[in-house]
């Protein structure tokens, strides 16, 4: 479905049903997308991970959470992936462009997906693609508000290849970062976090 979306989005909505005739509601999907019907916009980037596994035909259904980037992660930690999709890199902030108020795009990359023919340099591109992306979205935050430290949290943060590729970035842009140690940075640390406002909410009641 979110391929899909990204194809409709990208005016390639005809392309829907060929890609994905194996999947039953293919049809159906394009037919809500070309209606606006039942189609929720989301800003989480897991979704990113999700349209572009879909896209490079790596995962088009996930039969776990994270399964699809999971997959993406362990065909773009290829060293040749990585190697192929060097020359790309230069051109990074067109593929996935930063507005002035602070929102990445990410149509022009995901597009770009759609028409890659080997997957494992599509899924290197992306991660590399992504970290840098990150890394200007984060150092313009900070020029704006002064912040220079950095918390990476989120499940996307489980991915060892984007950190990996986004850290180095980030130090190149005088930023502190802080990483998750005693926690997982995704939703298993959510409930830890709850409990600690919870305390605190409780002892400033006192």
């Amino acid at each position: 479905r979110l391929a899909a979306a990204v194809l409709h989005a990208a005016g390639l909505g005809e392309q829907i049903v060929a890609r994905f005739a194996h999947r039953p509601a293919a049809a159906a999907v394009a037919q809500l997308l070309s209606k606006g019907l039942r189609c929720p916009p989301t800003t989480s980037l897991g979704r990113w991970f999700d349209a572009s596994a879909g896209l490079l035909d790596v995962r088009q259904a996930s039969a776990y959470e994270g399964q699809a980037a999971m997959l993406l992660e362990a065909l773009g930690t290829n060293a040749d992936a990585l190697a192929a999709a060097q020359p790309l890199e230069p051109a990074a902030p067109h593929w996935l462009p930063l507005s002035a108020q602070g929102v990445l795009d990410p149509l022009p990359l995901l597009t770009h997906l759609a028409q890659e023919t080997q997957a494992a340099r599509g899924a290197a591109f992306f991660h590399a693609a992504l970290a840098n992306g990150l890394a200007r979205w984060v150092a313009q935050a900070a020029a704006q508000t002064g912040v220079r430290t950095v918390a990476l949290g989120g499940g996307c943060f489980l991915n060892h290849l984007l950190t990996a590729l986004l850290l180095p970035l980030l130090a190149e842009r005088g930023l502190s970062v802080l990483q998750a140690r005693q926690a997982p940075p995704n939703d298993g640390a959510i409930s830890l976090g709850q409990a600690w406002v919870a305390l605190c909410t409780m002892q400033a009641g006192d």
